[in-house]
């Protein structure tokens, strides 16, 4: 009789969950359908989706694909992590062949993501049976009227079923306390690590429920198998009845058994965490499975030297400045990113792609600076509230975070060139003893320009050799008519906003993990990202930049994301309205008298002659954001001032300069970069000598 409660059991749980999934794969499927209809109707799809590979209409349940520099790239590092990442991926399988699994372990094979099988690893061994007829049905109703009368010992079969998971927490064959497949996908060997944590295999939504959904299943009918167990097992039964009512002194010894048990599975777990980190990163991703890598992550795990330097600014934000050390290199590089972006997207593209790497392979230094603006709110006060803490523009990012970066490379490569070069310590007195040039990127590109014209106003060193600015911000009176709407929205609205929104972020862990899984359902649905892709390039004008990827990039994940202050927003405003690439302007004549000394915010453009380095202004063709006008408005003001400038065109969109593999790019600016030579003296423009002149009477207080 027990065998035939059991075998109707599971034929009725492998029917259930079968039934689910199916079920919610046909409501995404329709999803899809319905998404791939919307899409033929939207008018220029084309050109906004022709960048990107893949956005077929049909779903697809694979596994998540490898990134593009992995499947192109030529250097056979690449090539080694590939055909790792390929023979381990065992998340491309269907959901019904259970005889696939390639390490002989009774891990269930589904279209979820690998990072999921550890937890899935302990249910029983008999999940791999998906029974499908429909006799199960009738099986149901059949065992209905027991479960009715198995409903009254419920509570007293809850408290047994806890006591003897406790009495054995090393059975394998019990749901949730299996420690052979936990430690053994814990710790895999390092071929296996490398692609696992390089290689996005995060979950979807869909695959979220579908984990729950079947959790949730294999649950209730565990109950119930424990329950029809217990109910043909009377001496069992009455042995654990008779049990309770046993002397306390056998309990207690009991209970010490159990902490004794339970302490040698912590310290065994304790141990692996400290002798390999795997362990730790992969039960966070166990519990959220949500794609929480740093910069850090991406570059060592690429093999590259990585240092992290905390760099406090003069008025208290703490910034992370990261580095790929060339210690002893005499030339170095620094790259700024744009808004709502990190340092991240300087190496998204892997080694063959991302500028970062680039440099350091072609003998640079290379520094990658942060904006202030992360969800986290780092500051030495660490009571600041949220008002104060979001209450600064683009003046801040070019007057106070890259001065703060700026000193600090400089320190740290004075001290490091006289360590490995002791005759270097007469040359530093004179002059600086390395070349630092500048990569940087929309916003970024703006900052950089203000900052050096305000570090020549106040006469210091901004000790830049070289610009380099790709898409840079500053003028944008061509911009289209959604950036125009929101232009009068924070001007006119901005004294009541400013108290309603302090920055623009995505509030609650919740939803910016529900924003890292969507984007991986963006991939697995692709009519659902295409239509996505479509919408959001609509907003920025028929911008073709991908998007949706962006979304899914790892700095934009359930603990941090980069954010968009309400003031930096406001200052973009002001600067299209004004059609000048100026300063905050705070409001008031008498406010802005007591920063900059003048009743109007400071034409940066009219102090273009101070800049003494040359500079190479690269627009796309493609970017709508910040159009190749705007850019060669930068050009022309800049030539007119007696600027060492160039200008040139890449068909390329706004994201395109950072998010994308594009080698002509990464050719070009590296070009740029070798022209760096020594300059003896620094010259500056007549019209520059004017306005320090005029200075020395009126001089601008920044």
């Amino acid at each position: 009789m027990q065998r035939i409660v059991d075998n109707a059991l599971a034929v009725t749980k492998e029917s259930v969950k079968t039934l689910t999934y199916e079920s919610l794969n046909n409501v995404a499927r329709c999803i899809n359908g319905v998404s791939a209809l919307l899409l033929t109707l939207l008018p220029g799809k084309s050109n906004i989706l022709e960048g990107l590979h893949g956005w077929e209409l049909r779903p697809t349940l694979r596994g998540p694909r490898l990134p593009r520099w992995m499947h192109n790239g030529v250097s056979s590092f690449n090539h080694f992590i590939h055909e790792l990442s390929v023979d381990s991926d065992t998340s491309s399988l269907e959901y019904s062949s259970g005889d696939d699994d390639s390490d002989g372990m009774s891990t269930p094979p589904s279209p979820l993501s690998q990072t999921s099988l550890r937890s899935w690893a302990s249910l029983p061994a008999n999940y791999e049976s998906h029974w499908t007829e429909w006799i199960t049905l009738i099986v149901w109703w059949v065992l209905l009227p027991a479960r009715i009368l198995l409903w009254v010992p419920l509570s007293l079969l809850r408290f047994v079923g806890r006591r003897n998971s406790r009495m054995s927490p090393m059975s394998p064959g019990r749901y949730g306390h299996s420690s052979r497949p936990y430690f053994s996908k814990a710790i895999p060997g390092k071929e296996h690590d490398v692609p696992n944590r390089t290689t996005d295999r995060r979950r979807g939504v869909i695959e979220d429920l579908q984990l729950g959904i079947e959790i949730f299943i294999e649950a209730i009918f565990d109950f119930f198998h424990k329950a029809a167990h217990l109910l043909f097992s009377p001496s069992e039964t009455f042995g654990i009845v008779l049990s309770w009512f046993s002397s306390p002194s056998h309990s207690h010894i009991s209970k010490g058994n159990y902490r004794e048990v339970s302490d040698d599975v912590i310290v065994q777990t304790a141990t692996l965490g400290d002798n390999d980190s795997s362990p730790t990163e992969r039960t966070t991703m166990s519990l959220y499975n949500t794609d929480t890598r740093t910069c850090q992550d991406v570059i060592t795990e690429l093999g590259y030297p990585y240092e992290a330097i905390r760099v406090v600014t003069s008025d208290g934000y703490g910034l992370l400045l990261e580095r790929i050390p060339r210690r002893d290199a005499r030339k170095a590089v620094y790259l700024q990113h744009g808004v709502m972006d990190s340092s991240m997207g300087w190496v998204s593209n892997g080694v063959v792609g991302s500028p970062a790497f680039a440099a350091y392979d072609q003998g640079y230094d290379v520094f990658l600076g942060n904006f202030r603006g992360l969800v986290s709110r780092d500051h030495v006060n660490k009571n600041i509230s949220s008002k104060e803490f979001w209450r600064y523009s683009i003046n801040e990012h070019a007057t106070e975070d890259i001065p703060a970066m700026i000193e600090k490379i400089h320190d740290i490569k004075t001290s490091e060139l006289i360590l490995y070069q002791p005759a270097m310590e007469e040359v530093v007195k004179e002059e600086q003893p390395y070349k630092l040039c500048v990569v940087s990127h929309s916003l970024g590109g703006a900052a950089v320009l203000m900052y050096v014209i305000t570090r020549k106003i106040e006469e210091k060193p901004h000790r830049f050799s070289r610009l380099i600015l790709l898409s840079p911000a500053g003028f944008h009176d061509d911009s289209n008519l959604c950036f125009t709407f929101m232009e009068y929205t924070f001007l006119l609205l901005s004294p009541v906003l400013s108290r309603i929104v302090p920055a623009f972020y995505i509030p609650t862990k919740f939803f910016r993990m529900l924003l890292n899984k969507l984007a991986r359902d963006f991939h697995n649905y692709p009519a659902v990202g295409g239509l996505v892709q479509t919408l959001m390039s609509y907003v920025v004008g028929g911008d073709s930049s991908n998007w949706v990827g962006v979304m899914g990039l790892p700095h934009y994940n359930m603990n941090d994301m980069p954010a968009v202050s309400f003031r930096v927003a406001q200052h973009l405003a002001q600067i299209k309205h004004s059609g000048k690439f100026k300063m905050f302007d705070y409001g008031s004549s008498s406010a802005n008298m007591e920063v900059y000394g003048s009743p109007e915010p400071l034409d940066l453009g009219e102090f273009y002659g101070l800049i003494d380095v040359p500079v190479d202004l690269v627009a796309g063709k493609k970017d709508k954001v910040i159009r190749p006008s705007m850019v060669r408005k930068h050009y022309n003001v800049m030539r007119d001032s007696g600027v060492d400038v160039s200008y040139n065109e890449f068909e390329y969109a706004h994201l395109d300069f950072t998010f994308s593999h594009r080698e002509e790019l990464l050719a070009y600016v590296m070009s740029r970069l070798l022209l760096v030579e020594p300059t003896q003296t620094q010259t500056v423009h007549k019209k520059a000598m004017k306005l320090k002149k005029k200075t020395e009477t009126g001089k601008p207080r920044l």
